[in-house]
This record gives structure tokens, sequence and C-alpha cells, in this order.
């Protein structure tokens, strides 16, 4: 009798953890498109998207971070109204504000390599981390926009970022002491 037990793959809880909580922060992301929080000081609502992109970067670390970042664009692609304003298909990630959605995975890894080499429990470092992934975003985001927009990049940033500032300080701040205070 042959025994093939060798080659099925073996996950260990740990692993499993990860899976599950790589989902729970895609469904998080879908489910942030959808909040909005106005900010008095300007016309743009904060959505809570950034805030679960950076927490699952911070939390999950460099590799599921992105992963459920990859996720929840996946979702995205395949026709699930899970982008910001109910928005689904391949056409988003090729439009005006795919930029910003490479930029969550690219976000949700950076900060977690942060994070793997240098701790999550102060809220200081924390909030580096996740303003250096916001500046990832960021920089996906406008030069995507630039480009599909047809804007000079100081209109892009105007149009891109400059509305976005103030709720996007606000959610480094609640995303880096929440870091501090909770592991996975």
């Amino acid at each position: 009798m042959v025994d093939n037990t060798s080659s099925i793959p073996s996950h260990n809880a740990q692993d499993i953890r990860k899976m599950v909580f790589a989902s729970l922060f895609a469904a998080m992301t879908a489910v942030g498109a959808y909040i909005k929080i106005p900010i008095p000081v300007g016309p743009v609502p904060l959505t809570l998207q950034v805030l679960f992109v950076l927490l699952a970067g911070i939390m999950l670390k460099s590799k599921w971070g992105a992963i459920s970042m990859l996720i929840y664009v996946l979702l995205g692609i395949v026709g699930l109204p899970v982008f910001a304003g109910g928005a689904s298909g391949p056409g988003v990630l090729f439009g005006p504000t795919g930029g910003y959605l490479v930029g969550f995975m690219a976000a949700a890894f950076v900060v977690g390599f942060a994070a793997e080499h240098k701790g999550t429990s102060n809220v200081l470092l924390n909030a580096v981390f996740m303003a250096a992934g916001l500046g990832v975003i960021y920089l996906f985001g406008v030069i995507q926009l630039a480009v599909v927009a047809k804007l000079t990049v100081m209109q892009a940033i105007a149009a891109g970022i400059l509305p976005f500032l103030i709720g996007d300080f606000m959610t480094i701040i609640a995303g880096a002491y929440i870091a501090s205070r909770y592991k996975i």
C-alpha cells in the first residue's frame, strides 16, 4: 500500500488563521467603500477603505496584507460591487482611479514589510509606517489618474490627493492606535 498523504500540503493553524483574516480584511475594505464620513472642512467624504488597507498591512504583515488586498481587487474585477460607489469590473482597474486599487495592494505590502522588521506596538512608528503606505497609494493613484484623465501631475495631485489629506491624516491616527492595541 502506498502512502500518498505526503503530497498533500499541510497548513498549520497559523496559516489558516492568516487566510481567514486576509479574507476578513478584504471584506472590511469592500464594506469600507460604502461607509462615508463627511468631513466639515472639505467637500470629499472620508471612506474607510484606506483604514482597512493600512490595517491589513500592519496587522497581517507583507504577504497576507497584500493577499487580502489582492482578494479585494479580484472580487471587484469579477463583478462584485466592492469598489467606491458600488463600481465593479475590470474597467475600474484601467480607469482613472484604478491606480489607487493597485496602490492598495502595494501599500499593504510596504506597511506589512515595515511592521515585520520594526514591530507594531509603538503608535508613532505605526503612524510612520501607515503614512508611508498612504504615500504608496497616492503615488500609484496620481500616476494613473494623470495618465488616464490626461491631467498634469499638479492637476492630478489637486484632484486625487489634496481633498483627502485631512481625512487620511485622521485615518492614520486611528489606524496607528488600533494597530498598537490589537495583535493578530
